[in-house]
């Protein structure tokens, strides 16, 4: 506890605000994107650790492409699915269920078939009027063998459809369970010898996915079964279904539902082996095992091109809906659910309310105290996956981690104000301190006559080469300052220049400036590769004696003499200004990147062209945000708009704009530096 007094020492009312401000935040967003956050969290688990389905019971048989190509296009002739159900039932299916709603009679009737073949003679059109119409054939056949027909809840029932048995559901559904103005049923051919039926309806959550399938649903008024239930119902031999609050019980079985109605399932991959193509059953195929739907509950459905029914689910974008179904029914033959219990959600604010305690004692405690409150941190999110791996509980680790995410950030961004405010004021103090000492001493004055005397004098830049006009003047805003320039010709028809500015004042920027100035001018002299090498020669070197409290501005040129070409490099440096032979400004747009010291960094080089008599402007921030009495700032516009940038010389702009730059200070002290270079290209010869 060795940071237990200099905590004490912090303003206690700030901590306290910003801690319920980050918990007030995250109480917010997990209104606000809570559930979705919960989805990830879950799905994520899911997609970590899916459900083993190897020793599933559960059988599927699908129409697939491989049966619609052996039988033909869909819908089939109820004769094919008749063939279907009996080749089941004779090998022993426990239970067949079709997830297809028959809610339609079969195309192929015999009436249909001679009103389409006219030539059929009398004798011949009789005998096949006296022909059995196939959904009676498939409704003897569905009459001798256990089938669960798929019902579906509709907005409005077909004209003409007969009121439905009640099911066999006591007790009361959940206040908020899928509810349906009317339900499709199959034909009363099919239906009303079918052992049961059940609503296939499932519908997804708000993004999609399918992560629950309906047990207990209503429809026209009426309590009904989940398609997966009442399958599951044939399966146990059981004769009614018990429903509470929040379970549902029968055959000895008692199933969790959410509110809604839905069992949440633990979803896996459906083993390929227990998936057979309905081809295959109806052609007796000799790849099916003898014993293979034996005491069995079996699923048919389609998968084929064109017809299939596709869901996603959390750990597949697309899945057939029949295989969620068989999933439903293993889960409630064998157990597999997930289960949010009722008290999750107060659990979990709870534990969020606790970690957001433990986080303001961060203020207090030292670093071993909050080395435990991470490791706190961390064994809630674990909890909670082993709840989810070994209990099946869904217990959310996000809100309790957001909220107490939440006040362990208002915390530490209160520490760090304070740290930083006391930072500078101890930072401000000492330079005070220094500077006093050294303007009592003369240091200053050395200092600054050294710094000037950095910088090339004015009369050698103007020297430089006839081809061009170049001036730079430089006036720190101290004694001593962080702004330089530098100019230099290399090789024939080569022009390098450069203008800089340091983070902040007095004797720190100056001697961040004498150190950058050294390496400008080294790497201007031996350029290689133009004003992206050079930045990226600077900015490795400033990097490895990296201070966070400095970082330099710098715009860095090379003029092509015989053409005026100039290629640049800015790194977080003023834009430069363009004043045409005609008298007219422009800012030129850089895009150029941070300044240097702050993060290694790919400048790109920047073309630009200078025509005769065309003048390139360079400045730091000292021009821009010189400020008046009233705390004005000069700004750029103020600059292009001004007589200072009228054709001239270069001497003629640099010194046109320092006078306006201090006339408009009205005698204030000037804030920054001010440094200003102009180069004028007089043409190739």
């Amino acid at each position: 506890m060795t940071g237990l007094k200099s905590g004490f020492r912090q303003p206690a009312s700030r901590v306290l605000l910003t801690w319920l401000a980050g918990i007030a935040a995250a109480v917010l967003l997990n209104l606000l994107v809570g559930e979705r956050l919960r989805h990830m969290v879950f799905d994520s688990w899911q997609q970590l650790a899916p459900r083993n389905l190897s020793a599933s019971d559960v059988r599927v048989v699908l129409i697939d492409n491989e049966s619609i190509e052996a039988v033909g296009a869909w819908p089939w002739p109820r004769y094919y699915l008749a063939r279907l159900t009996e080749e089941l039932a004779a090998r022993g299916a426990k239970v067949i269920a079709f997830d297809i709603v028959f809610s339609e009679h079969d195309r192929v009737q015999p009436d249909t078939f001679v009103s389409l073949y006219p030539e059929l003679g009398a004798e011949a059109a009789a005998e096949v009027q006296a022909l059995e119409p196939m959904d009676q054939l498939f409704g003897k056949v569905i009459g001798t063998a256990p089938v669960v027909l798929a019902h579906a809840g509709t907005d409005e029932a077909p004209a003409g459809q007969q009121p439905l048995a009640d099911a066999p559901i006591t007790g009361s559904l959940p206040a908020s369970v899928d509810s349906w103005p009317a339900e499709l049923s199959a034909i009363p051919e099919l239906d009303d010898v079918a052992l049961g039926q059940g609503l296939a309806n499932g519908e997804p959550d708000s993004d999609g996915v399918i992560r629950g399938v309906p047990l207990v649903m209503r429809a026209g008024g009426k309590p009904r079964p989940g398609f997966a239930l009442e399958t599951a119902r044939i399966a146990l031999d059981a004769e009614r279904i018990e429903v509470g609050p929040a379970t549902v019980r029968m055959g000895g079985r008692q199933v969790p539902i959410e509110s809604n109605g839905r069992m949440a399932l633990h979803f896996g991959i459906f083993p390929a082996e227990k998936i057979v193509s309905a081809a295959d059953v109806i052609g007796n195929s000799p790849r099916i095992k003898a014993d293979e739907f034996q005491g069995k509950p079996v699923l048919i459905g389609l998968s084929a091109d064109g017809t299939s029914d596709i869901a996603a689910t959390p750990i597949r974008s697309e899945e057939y809906g029949p295989l969620v179904q068989a999933q439903a029914v293993d889960s409630i033959l064998r157990g597999g659910w997930l289960q949010r219990p009722g008290w999750a959600s107060a659990l979990e604010w709870a534990s969020g309310g606790l970690l957001a305690l433990l986080a303001l004692g961060n203020a207090l405690f030292n670093r071993t105290y909050r080395l435990a409150v991470a490791a706190v941190f961390i064994a809630v999110a674990a909890a909670c996956w082993i709840a989810f791996s070994e209990a099946s509980l869904l217990i959310d680790p996000a809100r309790p981690l957001l909220v107490g995410g939440g006040g362990a950030a208002g915390v530490a961004i209160a520490l760090f104000a304070l740290a930083r405010a006391d930072r500078e004021r101890l930072r401000e103090t000492l330079l005070q301190e220094r500077i006093a000492a050294a303007e009592t001493a003369g240091e200053l004055q050395a200092a600054r006559a050294i710094q000037l005397g950095m910088v090339p004098p004015r009369e050698k830049l103007r020297a430089l080469d006839p081809r061009v006009d170049l001036d730079a003047l430089l006036e720190p805003a101290r004694t001593v300052g962080g702004d330089f320039y530098d100019a230099v010709k290399v090789g024939e028809n080569k022009l390098a220049f450069a203008i800089a500015d340091v983070t902040g004042k007095g004797v720190p920027a100056a001697l961040f400036m004498a150190m950058s100035k050294a390496l400008t001018g080294t790497a201007l002299a031996h350029h290689a590769a133009g004003p992206s090498a050079i930045a990226a020669a600077i900015n490795a070197e400033l990097l490895k004696d990296y201070s966070e409290s400095m970082s330099v501005t710098m715009l860095i040129g090379i003029m092509d003499l015989a053409s005026g070409e100039v290629r640049v490099a800015c790194a977080g440096h003023e834009d430069p200004l363009l004043v045409g032979a005609d008298g007219t400004v422009r800012r030129i747009r850089l895009d150029g990147g941070p300044p240097f010291c702050v993060v290694d960094f790919d400048y790109p080089d920047e073309a630009l062209r200078l025509g005769k008599g065309e003048t390139l402007v360079l400045i730091t921030d000292g021009v821009t945000e010189a400020q008046n009495g009233r705390g004005e700032l000069f700004g750029v516009a103020r600059l292009l708009s001004s007589d200072a940038l009228a054709p001239g010389t270069a001497s003629g702009i640099c010194e046109a704009i320092r006078e306006e730059v201090r006339a408009y200070e009205e005698g204030t002290e000037a804030t920054d530096d001010l440094t200003v270079m102009a180069v004028r290209y007089l043409g190739p010869s």
